[in-house]
């Protein structure tokens, strides 16, 4: 059992999708256009946001928003220590400086008790993310910027589909921040991204970052880059969405059938505090017996991921900030403990029931 089956999402809506790449093809329209306004619009309605604008991938949406909040050199950035590294290269490529916070033991995201003692007067932005598809607690970040003249960047790569406090993960703080890297829950066929915001001028400078600094062609009114949304990616992504609902209902499906069958195993289970509803992008369990359980299920036929084995602050890229292996600990252990079992929205209800069965052995 592979761990996720990508060309699944495309064998079920094949004449869907296949139709709308054939309309985008014939469109004549291969940079921007309408496929892409369609979708930025879908995903605005669906995440609740006012804006959303079409990025290259998930990272430069990341980049691109902290520009557009001016964030450069000399400034700091709060970001959890237990994340993808992505989030941490943002905030070094604008010359700014991460800050890194511990996570809650229990959720694996960053813990908001924490964050004040990390600010400096070079705190400029504090930038949870939604790891796993499971909302940070915004609340107390949104109140503690608020109170303190910061902006709040959420990195929301793996939670389509997320709710926090009954509302869609997309408009809580300043910017969101997504990823359609293929493997996420909406995933599209190739790279891309967006960010979703409810406010006019940060969207139309960060979409202005991404044309080469340029709302009017050859007329450039600040050094920006190249990271537009694909309209064949946007067709691709248009049609998906329309399922999303569905497919996320079938990921908690298999969450709820993993939490119920693996409840006496003495692993760590996902915890979701009653104000989060998760997109289950991935469902991950702990133990200090990580390697050896997950051989075990390789012999039994069950793909499984880790992520993320190597914390950022012990990857060589960030050799020179200086920061000691066990100086971020919890980070540390859980690089050592976590396990990512297969969940994904066309994995067979008896394959899910084939994972509990193999760890409960």
């Amino acid at each position: 059992m592979t761990f996720l089956d990508l060309g699944a999402t495309y064998r079920e809506l094949k004449d869907e999708i296949d139709a709308a790449v054939a309309r985008a093809l014939a469109s004549g329209w291969y940079i921007g256009g309408e496929e892409v306004a369609r979708f930025e619009a879908a995903w605005a309605r669906y995440t609740g946001a006012a804006h959303c604008v079409g990025l290259g991938n998930g990272l430069d949406a990341l980049i691109l928003a902290l520009r557009a909040l001016d964030v450069g050199p000399g400034d700091e950035v709060v970001v959890p220590s237990n994340t993808y590294i992505a989030t941490w290269l943002a905030v070094s490529a604008v010359g700014a400086t991460p800050v890194p916070v511990e996570p809650d033991p229990a959720t694996h995201n960053i813990d908001p008790a924490r964050v004040e003692a990390a600010l400096t007067p070079r705190t400029r932005v504090l930038l949870p993310v939604h790891l796993y598809g499971q909302p940070a607690d915004l609340d107390p970040i949104l109140a503690l910027a608020r109170a303190r003249g910061l902006r709040v960047v959420e990195d929301a790569a793996q939670a389509h589909g997320a709710r926090y406090r009954g509302r869609p993960v997309g408009a809580h703080g300043d910017v969101v921040c997504w990823s359609f890297y293929p493997g996420k829950n909406l995933g599209a066929f190739g790279d891309a991204g967006a960010v979703t915001t409810d406010d006019a001028d940060l969207a139309a400078r960060i979409r202005r970052l991404g044309n080469y600094g340029s709302e009017r062609k050859y007329v450039n009114v600040e050094r920006g880059a190249n990271s537009r949304l694909d309209p064949i990616q946007a067709a691709i992504l248009s049609v998906k969405l329309g399922h999303l609902d569905a497919w996320t209902d079938r990921r908690r499906a298999i969450a709820a059938l993993y939490s119920e069958g693996l409840a006496e195993t003495g692993l760590a289970l996902p915890r979701v505090p009653d104000w989060a509803e998760p997109a289950w992008h991935l469902y991950v369990v702990a133990t200090p017996e990580r390697d050896a359980l997950q051989a075990r299920l390789a012999e039994a036929g069950v793909g499984t991921l880790i992520h993320y084995p190597i914390p950022p602050h012990m990857q060589q890229a960030y050799a020179d900030a200086g920061i000691a292996p066990d100086d971020l600990p919890l980070a540390r252990r859980l690089a050592d403990e976590v396990l990512s079992l297969p969940i994904g929205p066309h994995l067979d209800p008896t394959d899910a029931r084939r994972v509990v069965a193999a760890v409960q052995e």
